[in-house]
């Protein structure tokens, strides 16, 4: 099957991640991604890869054992099986060609996907390009990762003169609230000695950094009285965490921030005038950025605390995940050359971007197996305007198959460090 084929095929079953049930610890959060990971196991057996693996919780693995007389590093891919909840329609894919001009993704709902709006479509005239009806997303985040790996190991299976160490892949689930998946992967059970994620945009990005991510949860009780009578007795948990958010540092959210800059982003709050519940989401790339970040809002909810009473403001801190950065240094540097070297050898100048976001890859290093971000070659991911060039979909693949190549190249004995 070629690798077009492959990723409608997965793009035809629903995959939503389900934040309710992630929320109450179901995994996986929907029975889409059941679906496709079983699907994914079957496609495995059929290539005749090994220790294939289809846990309860949806997370799959298997291995492509080693054709070598030496050993290098064991290579890991994993592609995450959820799409973003920001649409729950069932994907409709098609391929259009680019010819210039604005693409009509529905002629019905007058739905374009509009060159003046996206003018990087430039980028991919002549080429044929995937998109939806705009009534979904496309899944391209993160199905295109999984057509590529999965092309990737059909090329080895195909070719088995060409040398290649042992390769590992991962597919896990629910990605897209707070990388549940990755987190629950058992790093040590899998043995691989590095890895890679694919889960960011365009043809040549390149991740290795991303936030410092933690969540807040602050809790504001005032005290109730009716409004007839309420003088000197109300005190109104809405207008208190209403006065909180007024005192966080202008300018420091997401919608005012880009780059390196960090954030405090005020993304829930829901309650009533005796008892009110902020939620807030800090980011940070650097560790002492954030975490002082994080010791601002604590010190701030205690100065609130003192002003309106004992137990009036509650704060509760949590991290959530680290910068992948903090664990690809030094002599865990070497999967970022490899990656410089695949692009390289694709023709493709690496784009080396911070990610302003989360992916499995920052989970999966924390807990001890580096792993920095390759490319889908998708754009405008969580959104009914989500397209992907085909010709960047062969490119990511035709990058594995070089990270692997050059693997076995570089531990070569006797090979130049």
């Amino acid at each position: 099957m070629n690798i077009v084929d492959r990723f409608i095929s997965y793009t035809q079953i629903n995959t939503t991640t389900n934040r309710e049930n992630g929320a109450a610890g179901i995994m996986p959060s929907s029975e889409g991604q059941r679906v496709l990971a079983k699907k994914l196991e079957q496609e495995l057996e059929a290539l005749g890869v090994e220790d294939i693996k289809l846990r309860d919780t949806a997370i799959v693995t298997a291995t492509l054992p080693s054709n070598l007389d030496y050993d290098v590093p064991t290579v890991a891919f994993f592609g995450h099986l959820d799409t973003s909840a920001e649409q729950t329609n069932d994907t409709k894919a098609q391929i259009l060609p680019y010819t210039g001009e604005d693409l009509c993704l529905n002629q019905e709902l007058n739905i374009y996907l509009r060159k003046s709006e996206f003018p990087e479509l430039a980028d991919y005239l002549g080429d044929d390009i995937i998109v939806t009806d705009g009534t979904s997303l496309l899944g391209a985040d993160d199905k295109a990762a999984i057509a590529s790996i999965m092309d990737m190991l059909q090329y080895f299976k195909q070719n088995p003169d060409i040398k290649h160490g042992t390769i590992k892949i991962g597919f896990v689930p629910d990605e897209e609230q707070g990388l549940r998946g990755a987190k629950a992967f058992d790093v040590q059970e899998f043995g691989a000695d590095f890895a890679y994620t694919l889960d960011c945009c365009g043809i040549g990005e390149l991740v290795y950094e991303n936030w410092n991510a933690g969540d807040v949860e602050i809790v504001f009780t005032g005290k109730s009285a009716h409004p007839m009578s309420a003088k000197g007795k109300l005190i109104n948990s809405l207008l208190m965490a209403q006065k909180f958010i007024a005192m966080l540092p202008g300018g420091e959210a997401p919608e005012y921030t880009e780059g390196r800059e960090g954030y405090y982003w005020v993304k829930q709050m829901s309650g009533n005038s005796a008892r009110t519940v902020l939620k807030m989401d800090v980011r940070d790339f650097t560790e002492e950025g954030y975490r002082a970040r994080m010791a601002f809002l604590k010190k701030l909810a205690n100065h609130c605390e003192d002003l309106w009473g004992k137990e009036s403001v509650t704060c509760t801190l949590a991290d959530r995940y680290s910068n992948v950065y903090n664990s690809l240094q030094g002599e865990n540097r070497y999967p970022i050359d490899i990656a410089v070297d695949a692009y390289q050898a694709c023709g493709i100048t690496p784009k080396v971007i911070p990610m302003r976001g989360g992916y499995d890859g920052a989970a999966l290093s924390q807990n001890g197996l580096p792993c920095p971000n390759i490319f889908t070659g998708a754009h405008n991911f969580h959104s009914i305007y989500e397209y992907l060039p085909v010709k960047s979909l062969y490119a990511a693949s035709d990058v594995l198959k070089q990270v692997v190549q050059i693997t076995a190249e570089r531990f070569k004995p006797g090979a130049k460090a």
